[in-house]
């Protein structure tokens, strides 16, 4: 049945939540073209058919110090957000990830009548559990990506569904690996590395400096490695060849948009800032190392309030140590450089890193997330 007319709200306020918003969006409208969307995106969700009130890139944070600086400009897409519930009066509200911004708007949503469907979980197992009360009283329904998440909602007597990872669906390579390399301008034979600094500015500008550096030394090891950066939508090219063009003499970095799996696919190791990137990277099967610094407010902050043992997706669907994660200090060019020659000097090791990584798509489910959650969306209206 279409339901000519109708809005839905929908905010994502990350690179991976526009990614997964675009496709939900697509999945929804193909078993109703009828639907209209509005809301918070990146350029996927607005090539879906979303009309962005306010851009994901613009609202994407890390840490406590930089929400602070960009706090007035959250505030005031909240209060025009809260505003369209009485203006637009959408059917449902549709909310991903993104708790700090979404779990409020959720409250708003629910006082207004308006039924809140949250797709991609808050990480409560990770730190704030107390958070579930709060999503149990305003939020009618939830689909999960990770496999234990489901059971704690449950246990909080919500309404859940695991779904599966929506990642599946798109990590893969387009390209065979020899017709990716000559698109990419690169060499048959020497190794590739990925940078992967994260999809965020404040993220590329603390952590591509170092990478750059480890590169440097690789290079200084390894004359023939060469280095690729997939840059996210999130950031701009411009501004990364100027964070790159420093290093030209040294290590020749080749930037790439738009084409993340083909340019993952032909890497055999990399540098990759803690967040969805390296699960993207475990599911196309790179050996890598995860890297994360922050503020040292913010570390100590999370050192006391986060309860997991490991900081990377990979590591964490995988329950144990499949990739080397390195924090705050341990960020520094030599030890990076170490990490990466250790793995591609040691095939044995690169070997069990990959069959490591191949069991973490085994524990993600089946194909399909986003039409399963498209559905269950549409069973709201």
């Amino acid at each position: 049945m279409t339901i000519q007319g109708k809005k839905v709200l929908i905010v994502a306020g990350e690179a991976s939540g526009d990614l997964h918003g675009a496709n939900l969006v697509r999945g929804m409208l193909e078993m109703d073209p009828g639907l209209a969307f509005y809301g918070i995106g990146g350029p996927k969700m607005e090539a879906a058919g979303v009309r962005c009130l306010a851009r994901a890139g613009d609202m994407a944070v890390v840490g406590l110090t930089e929400v602070f600086s960009k706090l007035g400009m959250i505030l005031g897409v909240m209060r025009r957000l809260k505003r369209s519930l009485r203006e637009e009066k959408p059917a449902l509200a549709i909310l991903i990830d993104y708790p700090d911004f979404n779990m409020p708007l959720a409250r708003a949503a629910k006082a207004r009548g308006i039924r809140v469907f949250y797709y991609i979980s808050p990480q409560v197992w990770a730190w704030r559990r107390g958070r579930i009360r709060q999503l149990r009283q305003s939020v009618d329904r939830m689909a999960v990506i990770l496999p234990f998440e489901a059971e704690i909602y449950r246990q909080e007597g919500m309404a859940v569904e695991f779904v599966g990872h929506p990642l599946l669906d798109v990590a893969h390579a387009r390209r065979p690996r020899g017709e990716a390399i000559r698109r990419f301008d690169l060499r048959e034979g020497g190794p590739v590395i990925g940078l992967l600094p994260g999809s965020r500015l404040s993220e590329a500008t603390k952590l591509l400096p170092e990478m750059l550096a480890a590169a440097g030394i690789i290079r200084g090891e390894l004359p023939a490695a060469q280095f690729v950066l997939p840059l996210a939508d999130t950031l701009d090219r411009d501004g990364m060849e100027a964070m790159i063009r420093p290093w030209r003499e040294q290590v020749d970095v080749k930037v790439i948009g738009n084409e993340i799996y083909d340019v993952l696919a032909v890497c055999d190791a990399a540098m990759v800032a803690s967040g969805t990137a390296t699960l993207e990277t475990a599911l196309i099967g790179v050996p890598m190392i995860i890297v994360y610094k922050i503020s040292p407010f913010t570390y100590l902050m999370g050192r006391i309030f986060v309860k997991v043992d490991h900081i990377g997706l990979a590591n964490i669907i995988a329950g144990k140590t499949v990739v080397p994660e390195l924090i705050q200090r341990d960020v520094n060019p030599p030890r990076m450089a170490r990490e990466i020659l250790a793995i591609l000097n040691d095939a044995a090791r690169k070997d069990r890193i990959k069959q490591e990584l191949a069991g973490i798509r085994e524990k993600l489910g089946a194909p399909g997330a986003s039409r399963r959650a498209a559905r269950l969306a549409l069973e709201m209206l």
